[in-house]
């Protein structure tokens, strides 16, 4: 721990530079080459172009597509995030206890999950016969959904911890950290552009079939048995196409980026056992809070991703214009990510996660309230972009700030920064499931079925309800919590001053073990 009250001034101080020495220079952290900037912010597009897919269009896959009924997709949906909650801090724990080879200790673990994550990516988009039975086609998907999701977590678990081990200082990870989401974005916006303008058109042939038909599926007449094929293989025709870029990019972060160890960061083996690990980590204040606050705000937004396409195909009478709405509010967020960086970088973060989080609220509210309108949907899907950027950025940017600090305060715990980001990334995933779990279970109560053309009222209120009202009161929660943040701007320049200090200390190696 660190000293408190005088002792804390005093350890401060002898730690400080005297500002009329030289400072000496630091290995690794040396300013980031923009090479090395890029490089590693490709790194991150597999998890968007997969995961974003996934977000918009698995729900609508499983119903319409693939025909199941909603109650086992929502099982799928779930049951596959409940599976994270083992793998995501499981593979965190097995990395921070990998040792550092010839290529690194996190990339290794990157580069030998990605020909899995592809293969399983594809067959999670692959429909069977339909002569195998309901229960062989519940048990298909959802064994490659939870195969996908742990390469994926064995993926993006080192890639997120990676962020530790760039090299630099504060500011330069906060810079790489902006060239990494807006390449994540303009890869949610490349993913998403990819699924929709190749599935979406095949979608809205459905629909005119369905319709062509007086209302009704009956006997499985209104869908055309060679519309819903080509919709089938529009589905697997997206999947090799990202499942291809997921592969580049893994290539250019091989070859771009190379770890480095910092000062508090010796990429070791670490030694503390697993659930004393857990304890310790989710002990720390800040990152507690910030796990709770980013939790509740990543739940509103992907309940409202999720349920976007059957909105606006059921509800709001756009069956044929979602995909493109789709990319507008992902355009708008890519834009917007070098000002919210401008922002946070003048005003703070967390002055940006109110003011970004808050923008979002009245383009739900108009969404809700107006049909049949396509320029009023596309102005409020750009609000709403805006406002996405910032669920962007700011996670990664505060989490190293929550990571440092913890560091600082327990100098003897070392090389757990993977597991600090396994449980970030589970928790979003997490969101992502629960949100897609409970709009599915919810539509199942409601009344839904594919084989209907024309919804019922209960159908579309739950749609309207799930749309706007459930996801402002989820961001209202997140902004409550953020209120209690401790890390401001202040504290964030105290950590840089420690940082900094600790990085120029000539000091004997600390043992791993966590003993005080």
């Amino acid at each position: 721990m660190l000293a408190e009250g005088g002792q804390g001034d005093a350890a401060l101080a002898r730690l400080t530079p005297d500002p009329e020495k030289e400072p000496q220079p630091v290995e690794g952290w040396s300013p980031l080459p923009l090479h090395r900037k890029v490089c590693y912010a490709i790194g991150g597009a597999p998890y968007q172009l997969t995961g974003n897919a996934l977000g918009f269009f698995l729900q609508i896959f499983l119903l319409d597509v693939v025909q199941l009924e909603p109650f086992h997709a929502s099982l799928i949906l779930f049951l596959g995030r409940a599976w994270d909650a083992v793998t995501d801090p499981a593979v965190g724990f097995l990395v921070s206890r990998s040792p550092n080879r010839r290529y690194g200790k996190l990339i290794p673990w990157i580069v030998a999950s990605t020909p899995l994550g592809v293969f399983f990516y594809f067959l999670l988009w692959f429909v069977p016969s339909d002569s195998l039975s309901v229960s062989l086609k519940f048990l298909w998907y959802l064994a490659m959904y939870c195969f996908f999701q742990t390469c994926m977590s064995c993926y993006h678990v080192p890639y997120s911890s990676l962020t530790m081990f760039l090299g630099g200082n504060q500011r330069e990870r906060d810079s790489a950290t902006a060239y990494r989401m807006s390449v994540e974005v303009l890869s949610t916006l490349v993913g998403s552009g990819i699924q929709g303008q190749i599935v979406g058109g095949h979608h809205a042939s459905m629909r005119k079939s369905c319709e062509g038909e007086n209302g009704t599926l009956g006997n499985g007449t209104a869908l055309l048995a060679d519309t819903l094929e080509n919709t089938r293989k529009s589905y697997m025709v997206a999947a090799a196409v990202l499942g291809s870029l997921y592969c580049l990019s893994c290539l250019v972060l091989f070859f771009g980026v190379k770890e480095q160890p910092g000062p508090l960061s010796p990429l070791g083996k670490a030694r503390l056992p697993f659930f004393r690990s857990l304890r310790i980590i989710l002990g720390h204040r800040s990152y507690a809070r910030l796990l709770c606050g980013f939790l509740c705000a990543s739940l509103a937004f992907q309940l409202a991703q999720g349920i976007f396409a059957f909105f606006c195909t059921h509800a709001a009478g756009l069956p044929g214009s979602f995909q493109h709405l789709v990319l507008i509010m992902l355009v708008v967020a890519c834009l917007s990510i070098p000002v919210w960086q401008w922002f946070l970088v003048r005003f703070g973060k967390k002055t940006a996660v109110f003011v970004g989080l808050s923008l979002i609220t009245p383009a739900l509210v108009v969404i809700t309230l107006v049909t049949h309108n396509f320029l009023v949907f596309a102005f409020m899907v750009a609000l709403a972009g805006c406002s996405l950027s910032v669920l962007y950025l700011l996670p990664w940017s505060m989490l190293p700030d929550a990571v440092d600090d913890f560091k600082l305060r327990h100098p003897t715990y070392l090389n757990l920064e993977p597991f600090f980001y396994s449980f970030y990334v589970f928790f979003n995933k997490f969101a992502g499931g629960l949100s897609l779990g409970v709009s599915t279970m919810s539509l199942h109560f409601a009344g839904y079925s594919a084989k209907d053309c024309t919804h019922n009222r209960p159908v579309i209120l739950t749609l309207r309800i799930l749309m706007a009202p459930v996801p402002i009161i989820l961001l209202l929660t997140s902004m409550a919590v953020f209120c209690s943040y401790p890390i401001n701007e202040e504290r964030r320049k105290e950590i840089r001053v420690e940082m900094e200090a600790s990085g120029r200390r000539v000091q004997p190696d600390i043992p791993e073990s966590g003993a005080t």
